[in-house]
């Protein structure tokens, strides 16, 4: 069986499975390589627009790298050349994923929920980079990620004790978008992924590709990138149908383009 499942239940989006309940969807070789695929073929896909990303079972989204295969000198085979640790966390991604945390979040499965551009989970969940704990550093993105979206101080206090905290404080910290019991997890996050699915795929890739690069830019520079962004999707078939399809009192029609 598959160690990663892609379905697409409904029109524009898709749902990503990590199904290796029993280690609790633990990141080994078979992952990364399954992921990666994935990640490549949603995105080359124009009628998938949103993907959401879950992990098998009741228990964990993901607790990270499998520590048999670090124990055993393999590491290096949870990582690819182009996406990082689990074929995912630095894809050059255009769709926005959502990930749908059902159970712990720890160490590797929590940078790929950082990974991710939004999250919604169980009220029971776990989030935490336990990874000094190992001996290890959070090299999966957590070091960097977590402290661009949450007050330094916190984040240096997570990342320090490696402790757990849970949905709740997530929430607080603007960590997690939406909580959700684990009777409606999926369709919480379906819902989150509707609403974006509706709107004009460019301009939510566009839009989202500015917004992530905030923290590196000079308020000039985003200026300048905002204005030749506008004028770029000004002139797009979707804007002109957006803009129709309002006048004409109709739902519009992209093309993505």
């Amino acid at each position: 069986m598959s160690t990663v499942i892609l379905e697409r239940p409904e029109k524009h989006i898709a749902l990503v499975t990590l199904n290796r309940p029993d280690a609790y969807n633990a990141i080994n070789q078979a992952v990364t390589q399954e992921l990666h695929h994935i990640v490549e073929e949603t995105e080359a896909d124009p009628d998938i627009r949103v993907v959401i990303l879950t992990g098998a079972g009741p228990k964990a989204f993901c607790a990270g790298a499998d520590l048999k295969e670090i124990s055993s000198g393999n590491g290096d085979q949870l990582f690819t050349e182009s996406n990082g640790f689990a074929g995912f966390v630095y894809a050059k991604r255009r769709k926005p994923w959502i990930a749908a945390v059902n159970g712990f979040a720890l160490a590797g499965g929590f940078e790929l929920c950082l990974a991710c551009e939004m999250i919604v989970a169980v009220e029971q969940a776990k989030f935490g980079l336990p990874e000094v704990k190992r001996g290890l550093v959070a090299g999966a993105g957590g070091m960097f990620r977590l402290p661009l979206m949450i007050p330094q101080k916190i984040a240096n206090e997570l990342i320090a004790t490696g402790n757990h905290f849970d949905t709740a404080r997530a929430l607080q910290l603007g960590i997690v978008n939406r909580a959700a019991t684990s009777e409606n997890l999926i369709e919480t996050a379906f819902g989150l992924a509707r609403e974006i699915a509706v709107n004009a795929p460019l301009s939510v890739a566009e839009s989202l590709e500015l917004a992530k690069s905030v923290s590196s830019k000079t308020e000039e520079e985003l200026w300048a990138a905002s204005t030749s962004l506008f004028e770029k999707i000004l002139k797009t078939e979707d804007a002109m149908e957006g803009s129709k399809a309002f006048v004409e009192k109709r739902e519009p029609v992209w093309k993505g383009k």
